[in-house]
């Protein structure tokens, strides 16, 4: 699982010795690891003998939470093309916000790509304090509270979180929080370089769109 987070996080393919060394361990050891993945296609080699993740990767996530992913793409796509920018849902792991899926806007001059499987810390980012406002005391129990955001409380009366610069540098972000039963805490937003449009505006069109989804999963 180790390998595949590394792969995951590289931009560009890693050498057997270079998934070795982040693994900490001897190159044997690794080639072994990385030819038992190569053989169930999660991972495949380029003619240089790099590795990466293989197709069958978006295959398995395909399946991570499928009845959600399939209830918020119709509500994403419209939400990305209403307000020109990428909408995505996040979904908390652990001590991170995973970027479940997303959809760019059909029309506009320049948009920002979130791709599925982006993660950043929780305690950054308007989707990481979206989901932060639902958290039960339980729930904060297994994850410390050196992550905490006071904006959460905010979030529960005004029904949206914000964030400028804080996960990527010069764009911002707009989330809601999004329940679903089941499911683990998520939130839908949006990213953008920069609109006309008010936060509180992008906010009611995102809780409109979050209360279809919990809808079409009762």
């Amino acid at each position: 699982m180790r390998v595949l987070e590394i792969l995951a996080d590289s931009d560009t393919p890693l050498t057997i010795a270079e998934v070795a060394a982040a693994l900490g361990v001897h190159r044997s050891i690794a080639y072994r690891i990385l030819r038992t993945l190569e053989d169930h296609g999660v991972v495949i080699r380029d003619a240089a003998g790099a590795v990466r993740l293989g197709p069958r990767m978006a295959a398995l996530a395909r399946g991570v939470s499928r009845g959600l992913q399939s209830a918020a793409l119709p509500e994403l796509t419209s939400v990305a093309n209403d307000l020109g920018m990428t909408a995505f849902v996040a979904v908390l792991d652990r001590r991170e916000v995973v970027t479940l899926v997303s959809v760019e806007p059909r029309q506009a001059h320049a948009t920002v790509a979130q791709r599925p499987g982006t993660r950043h810390p929780l305690d950054r980012g308007a989707p990481a304090i979206a989901i932060q406002s639902v958290l039960s005391a339980d729930e904060w129990a297994g994850l410390g509270d050196e992550a905490r955001r006071s904006e959460a409380h905010s979030v529960r009366e005004r029904g949206f979180a914000t964030s400028h610069d804080e996960v990527i540098p010069g764009l911002a972000s707009v989330a809601v929080p999004l329940t679903v039963p089941g499911e683990a805490p998520a939130a839908l937003a949006v990213v953008y370089l920069g609109t006309g449009r008010s936060a509180a505006e992008i906010g009611a069109r995102l809780t409109a769109a979050a209360a279809a989804i919990t809808a079409d999963l009762r």
